[in-house]
Parts: C-alpha cells; sequence; structure tokens
C-alpha cells in the first residue's frame, strides 16, 4: 500500500520518539525496538510503500552518522595504557577471533569479507552494559571494553580494504586513502596544536557568538568533508565516515561536545530512520525456508564461537576462565556495525539478499542473547546492584 509522504513522515518520526520508551519498558536495545517496527511497516508484514526517495535518503544520512560516530566511540586512550603484556594480549585475542572467523567461513562456504562480519561486535552494547554492572573501570571490564574497542576498529578497516581491493585490485586507488586521511589527520594535530596555544582565538573563530549552532555545524561540516574525501579516493561514503570519526578520536583530547551533539541529532531521528528502513527492507520470506533457517542456525553457533574460543587464552595470562566466559558472552552481541557490514555487503556484491537477511536475524538474537548470558554468568559480589 503506498502512503502519502505527509502520512509516512508522521509514522517515522512518531516511532523515532515513543519506541525508545517502549524498548526500555522491555529492556530492548532502541535499534532492535526500531527494525522490529519497520519488519511490521515492511515487506514481511503490512507491504506499506513510503516514499520511494525521501526515507532511503534520510536512512542514508543516518547510516553516515551511526559510522561517524561509531569511530569517534573507539578510545585510543585505553590502547595507549596497555603495557606490553595487555598489548600481546590483545593481539592475539583478536588474532584467535579473526582465526576461528575464517574457519567459520569456510565451513559456511563464505569468504574473507563473511568473516570480517562475524568478527564485529558493539561496542554500543557492551559499554553500557559493564556501566550498569558497576565494572567498566575494573581490570575485567577494561579488557573487554579494549577487546571490543580493537574489534570495531580492524574489523571495518578489514571490510575498507576488502571493498578497496575488489573495486581496484593492487593500484594506486587501493592507498589512495591513506596519505589523504593521514594528511587530513595532521592538518586536524596541527590545529589542535595552534589551538593550545592560541585559545581565545580558537574559541572566537570555531565558536562564534552562539555556542551551541556552532557545534552543531562543525559537526555536519566535518561528518560531510570526511564522505567528500572518501569519494574523492573512491572509498564506500559510510567507510569513510567511520574511519573520519577514528581521526577524530585520534586527535581530539576533548571529544566529548562535539560528540554529544552528533549524537543528539543522529540518535534523535536520522540513526533511527535507518534502523527502520533495514526492518523495512527485511523480508521475513527468505529466511523461512528450512534451508534458509538450518544456515541461520549454523551461523549463530558461528558468532559464539568467533568469540568464545579466543576466550581460552584468559588463562594464559593469569585471568579465570570463567571471566573469559563471560567476556566472549558479551562480545557476542553485534547490532550496529553488523547490520552496516551487511548494508556495505550487499551493495558491494559480497552478499545476498537472503544472507543480509540472515545476518540481520542473527543481530537480533545475539544482542539480547549476549547481554542477558553475560548478566546470568555475573558474580552477584561483582555486581554494583
Amino acid at each position: 500500500m503506498e502512503l502519502g509522504n505527509g502520512i509516512s513522515l508522521l509514522i517515522v518520526t512518531l516511532a523515532a520518539a515513543f519506541l525508545p520508551g517502549v524498548g526500555r519498558i522491555f529492556r530492548i536495545p532502541e535499534p532492535v525496538t526500531m527494525i522490529l517496527f519497520g519488519v511490521f511497516l515492511g515487506k514481511s508484514v503490512l507491504n506499506l510503500h513510503m516514499g520511494e526517495h525521501w526515507l532511503p535518503f534520510l536512512a542514508e544520512l543516518g547510516f553516515l552518522m551511526l559510522m561517524f560516530q561509531a569511530g569517534m566511540e573507539i578510545d585510543f586512550s585505553l590502547l595507549r595504557g596497555q603495557g606490553r603484556k595487555g598489548v600481546l594480549f590483545q593481539t592475539l585475542f583478536f588474532g584467535g577471533t579473526l582465526a576461528a572467523a575464517l574457519a567459520c567461513a569456510v565451513l559456511l562456504g563464505q569468504d574473507v569479507f563473511f568473516a570480517l562480519v562475524l568478527s564485529t561486535t558493539s561496542l554500543g552494547l557492551v559499554m553500557p552494559i559493564l556501566k550498569e554492572a558497576g565494572i567498566e573501570g575494573s581490570p575485567f571490564g577494561q579488557t573487554v571494553l579494549i577487546a571490543a574497542t580493537v574489534a570495531d576498529f580492524l574489523t571495518l578497516l578489514g571490510i575498507t580494504l576488502v571493498v578497496l581491493w575488489r573495486q581496484s585490485g593492487l593500484s594506486w586507488e587501493f592507498v589512495a586513502p591513506v596519505p589523504l586521511f593521514v594528511g587530513f589527520g595532521v592538518a586536524l594535530w596541527a590545529a589542535r596544536l595552534w589551538a593550545w596555544w592560541h585559545p581565545e582565538q580558537a574559541e572566537r573563530l570555531l565558536l562564534g557568538e552562539n555556542l551551541q549552532q556552532q557545534g552543531v555545524r562543525l559537526s555536519l561540516a566535518l561528518l560531510f568533508l570526511f564522505v567528500a574525501l572518501s569519494e574523492l579516493a573512491n572509498l564506500e561514503p559510510v567507510l569513510g565516515a567511520f574511519m573520519g570519526g577514528c581521526i577524530l578520536s585520534f586527535v581530539l583530547r576533548r571529544k566529548e561536545v562535539l560528540e554529544s551533539k552528533i549524537s543528539v541529532l543522529g540518535f534523535g531521528l536520522l540513526i533511527p530512520m535507518f534502523f527502520i528502513h533495514v526492518g523495512m527492507e527485511f523480508d521475513v520470506s527468505n529466511i523461512l525456508t528450512s534451508e534458509r533457517l538450518f544456515f541461520t542456525y549454523k551461523l549463530l553457533g558461528a558468532a559464539l564461537v568467533v568469540k568464545l574460543v579466543p576466550c581460552l587464552l584468559f588463562p594464559l595470562f593469569r585471568m579465570k576462565l570463567a571471566d573469559g566466559l563471560r567476556a566472549g558472552m558479551l562480545l557476542s552481541a553485534r547490532l550496529s556495525l553488523i547490520i552496516a557490514a551487511a548494508a556495505i555487503g550487499l551493495k558491494e556484491g559480497f552478499l545476498t539478499e537472503a544472507t543480509k537477511d540472515s545476518i540481520v536475524l542473527l543481530a537480533l538474537i545475539t544482542c539480547l542473547l549476549g547481554p542477558v548470558a553475560f548478566r546470568m554468568l555475573l558474580p552477584r559480589n561483582a555486581r554494583r546492584h
């Protein structure tokens, strides 16, 4: 059924306003409620057509903001504070994750791109769960946070390289993003040094008379600047947005104000539109065949194995195996980034529509299963409440 633009926009904006409250009542992550609402509206149930252009455009914009903020969430200060032992552990942990993912991908008849998809986790889920338990500052909490940070950064960096390799092979286009983004990172670093020595001039130049409006403009300008740089480098715009967010996180000492302004604008409307659009494009008929259900079942098993096998390293570094199992269950929760990776894979031809839908279903299952299993395994004396 075709809906008018006004009615369609009203439905989506009301959903963005009220669904987070519904999710909190049932203790369901907000993106899950958005996706399920989109499933109800879209191909699987009502099959509503909500405009041919405006919703995909706003969903794409929300996708860009989601990836930009995902890059800004990477806390490189955690990595700087690691000693040799910590660096060795995190290197082996991600290496074990990637090796297990490659093995599972081969068994499932998939390729390297699929292995990178399996290697993703969800820092946006891991951090609040650890904070809820009151252990984000403990050695265990820091270890899990760093593992999630490394997984998010390296998997999306790997996806970027795989996409570039497929597009251009071993040529100048393959390495073109490196000098472009490194050069802009150096320029940002130099600008930060100038602002450090000339704070009053920097405040007048960057903030102007209206702090809030200028901050929002600056946030959007930086986002689209990185998208433009990715276009110049023949890079997928969403991957360029993620790399840009990572550069800002690495260069800026204080990113909280900038990050909060992007978060308000993104999660207030645009990012929910992306998740609703994902749900509307999800076709449940793609996964209801016995063959596809069995594939999704194997995919769930692979998603757990990929995160649990590397946790066997915990005793080798004088940490409890039980803590490793808890960490593996929490890190197995996937949501935003695996859906983003699936969308990229579908667009670039790495994944079929049915496989993409299986990955979306996997995200919905693991983002509910992982935190619940983690809370059940967490000792009572380790919790805040």
